[in-house]
């Protein structure tokens, strides 16, 4: 319900009983696309700022509760729509900073206004009063002469009412309320206590000896990190929030591969402060117990109402599907590496920090390939501007300018403007690269102001990444992984820069998050397409471009060591479903540190994966897309296998129609990129492709079926 930005003078919705707004985040921004000036900002300003902006959205609900007119959809609908402007300025830079670059006192905010934003959206969302105007406007809906995105965002209100309680006793609202509350607090905790733990467990190397196998730039980053931590003439390396580590394949020495990998795989489950498992156990009942309230048997089957996939049945046929070819290929990949490692003279049977290590090895045997000889073509900058922005440009007509003249809440980060096919100014986007310790682990992308005809707001878009961050003066060089994502997120950014949406809340990436991923991991198809390569993939010293020998040996081993690849994911999404199919007695008999440890243990073990050897990509522990906030990924991490299937077989659909043409980018643009959550994702997808989807091509990328003939 809350917008970017506020209303043009012509369509206020000011009321006489509506507190003034006041302070920097009182009105919209005057800066270039209303984008944040992060040098009128202080954190000081967030905590009142959220508390007035609470209080005029309160107002601004109670004015449509308190209209005498009858309920219509632009005095009900639209102004439940326009209401909270000032609390959507103050959460989305808020929220970008306690991600991107938190400190001590943002996350003293973050703890306290967690649980109050959470109890104002329930006031909201849970007034009998409210929902009796939206429930007329919905009833007579038939007879109304709407636009279909009128008719979408009417549907959207109403269910979001009835799924957030609108038609609970008193009773059970109240407990409904209860929990959000709580889980509010404890998911904000489970964040910050990650965050903390993350840094602490970074691995401490006091004898240089244990780091051979690294470069001289990856040593050097590691000095510097302990001497940042005050360690100084040691060697930290710290985690990213994965249970593999990007420098385990390079590390020789087996014992320090082996206490980087357990550094990270026990960083959250130690009994310490920062130990998580008492607020994962809190988390699953609390869930459970929502959704028994709405009379539905586990948080899975609650949250999936809005989902493409509908229901947690379909999307666990869909995954088990994989399962038993996924399983033959880790055996069959773990005995060739057990083979490399004794002809490497090694005396031990593979381990999960041995994998990698010895998957590379076998690669480079197998392949050809080292990827130690691709990095020099990936330095930061080109892939991003002569990669991803150049993809935009061929698929999209877009060009970009960047510019110097906005402030950023970090010097890493950097800003250009988005012009469009015709020539005009499609939007603004910050790019943030770099790993830093205040930073939450992963990528992502997100808006600062979104989209919006009603208002005549075009799109503020970030992106944020974690990779490691070369030492000054050396070459900001990455990997193809971080090469991909960095098209990845650009994806995301695309389907924020094409909204095309009235209604800020239909707008863009406002989609089903069984959808949201299927955009961004088509754009990073382009990463590899030969013209795209051929512009960015360019030698740091040399220029020259990355021989065409290399790009294929690329391609052919991207379907090797899928048993770990896909298998991490597979096994992650399959325990987020596990944690989300418990009842509400299930769940409650899960209460301590001890007992989740076992219920992982048995729910990853009943598989049928070899999850010794593969470990799922994300423990309970550090799970984060889950456990991090009330809602988010939650009975949601198969998502990314979900839409990797719209993905393979949308690529599919682009080699069978030309590849790389704008043509095929303005009809993807038309048919998907624009449509924000305006309308049926099966249809969306039916008037990009001329069909439904189908699983096969993502088999086949994945190396899981032979090819069809």
């Amino acid at each position: 319900m809350n917008t970017a930005s506020e209303l043009p003078d012509t369509q206020t919705t000011a009321d006489a009983a509506i507190p003034q707004a006041t302070g920097y985040f009182a009105s919209r921004s005057d800066l270039p696309f209303h984008a944040p000036d992060f040098t009128r900002i202080s954190d000081d300003d967030y905590a009142p700022a959220f508390a007035q902006a609470m209080a005029i959205q309160n107002a601004e609900i109670a004015a449509i509760v308190n209209n005498p007119a009858a309920p219509t959809f632009a005095n009900t609908i639209v102004a439940m729509e326009t209401s909270g402007q000032m609390l959507s300025r103050v959460a989305t830079v808020f929220f970008a900073l306690t991600g991107a670059n938190t400190n001590d006192t943002l996350k003293a905010i973050d703890a306290d206004i967690s649980p109050k934003l959470s109890a104002h959206g329930d006031a909201i969302t849970l007034n009998p009063e409210l929902f009796a105007r939206v429930q007329a406007v919905y009833d007579k809906r038939a007879a109304m002469s709407m636009t279909p995105e009128d008719a979408k965002l009417l549907e959207e209100t109403y269910d979001s009412m009835v799924h957030a309680g609108a038609k609970l006793t008193p009773a059970q609202k109240e407990q409904v309320k209860a929990i959000n509350t709580r889980l509010s607090t404890i998911t904000t905790e489970f964040s910050q206590r990650l965050v903390q733990a993350t840094k602490d467990n970074a691995l401490v190397v006091e004898d240089k000896a244990m780091l051979a196998g690294l470069s001289d730039a990856e040593i050097e980053s590691a000095a510097k990190t302990a001497t940042s931590r005050g360690v100084d003439g040691k060697y930290v390396i710290a985690l990213q929030n994965t249970t593999q580590q990007p420098l385990l394949p390079s590390m020789e020495n087996r014992d320090a591969r082996e206490k980087l990998f357990m550094a990270g795989f026990h960083r959250a489950d130690k009994g310490d402060a920062n130990d998580t498992r008492t607020l994962i156990a809190e988390v699953a009942k609390l869930r459970a117990q929502k959704a028994a309230l709405f009379g539905l048997p586990d948080w899975a089957s609650y949250v999936m109402y809005d989902r493409m996939a509908k229901n947690p049945k379909t999307a666990l046929d869909f995954m088990q599907q994989m399962v038993p070819a996924l399983a033959a290929t880790q055996r069959r990949e773990a005995a060739m590496l057990n083979t490399e490692i004794k002809a490497d003279g090694g005396n031990y049977e593979v381990q999960p920090w041995d994998w990698d290590r010895y998957a590379e090895k076998v690669r480079k045997a197998k392949y050809d390939l080292d990827e130690s000889a691709t990095r020099p073509y990936f330095q930061v900058d080109r892939v991003l501007e002569d990669g991803v922005l150049f993809a935009a440009n061929k698929l999209y007509g877009l060009t970009f300018k960047k510019r110097t003249d906005l402030p950023v809440y970090h010097p890493d980060v950097t800003t250009y403007t988005v012009f469009d096919r015709d020539g005009s100014e499609l939007g603004l986007f910050y790019f943030d690269p770099f790993q830093r310790d205040n930073k939450r682990g992963g990528a992502w992308m997100s808006n600062y102001v979104d989209q919006s005809h009603l208002y005549g707001t075009k799109p503020v878009i970030y992106n944020v990444l974690n990779i490691p961050k070369a030492p000054d003066g050396e070459p900001k060089l990455v990997s193809f992984d971080n090469v991909e994502t960095m098209f990845h997120e650009f994806g995301h950014a695309l389907h924020g820069f094409f909204a095309n949406q009235k209604y800020s809340s239909l707008s863009g990436t406002a989609t089903a998050r069984d959808f949201v991923e299927y955009p961004s991991q088509v754009n990073e198809m382009w990463a590899a397409d030969p013209v795209i390569l051929a512009n960015y993939a360019k030698h740091y010293k040399t220029g020259a471009q990355i021989p065409a020998e290399l790009i294929q040996k690329i391609d052919a081993a991207s379907k090797f060591n899928q048993g770990y690849a896909l298998g991490e994911v597979v096994e992650a999404a399959l325990l987020d479903m596990k944690w989300h199919s418990l009842s509400a007695p299930q769940a409650a008999a899960i209460d301590t540190p001890e007992k989740v440890n076992v219920f992982e243990r048995k729910s990853l073990q009943e598989l049928g994966l070899e999850i010794d050897l593969v470990p799922p990509r994300y423990r309970s522990s550090y799970f984060s897309h889950i456990f991090s906030d009330p809602t988010g990924y939650s009975a949601g991490y198969y998502s990314y296998l979900w839409t990797e299937m719209l993905d393979r077989d949308s690529r599919a659909w682009f080699r069978a129609n030309g590849g790389l043409t704008r043509a095929n980018g303005d009809h993807y643009r038309d048919t998907v990129l624009s449509r924000g959550g305006t309308m049926d994702y099966f249809q969306m997808f039916q008037n990009f492709a001329g069909r439904q989807p189908n699983v096969q091509p993502m088999l086949e990328a994945r190396g899981l079926t032979e090819p069809k003939k």
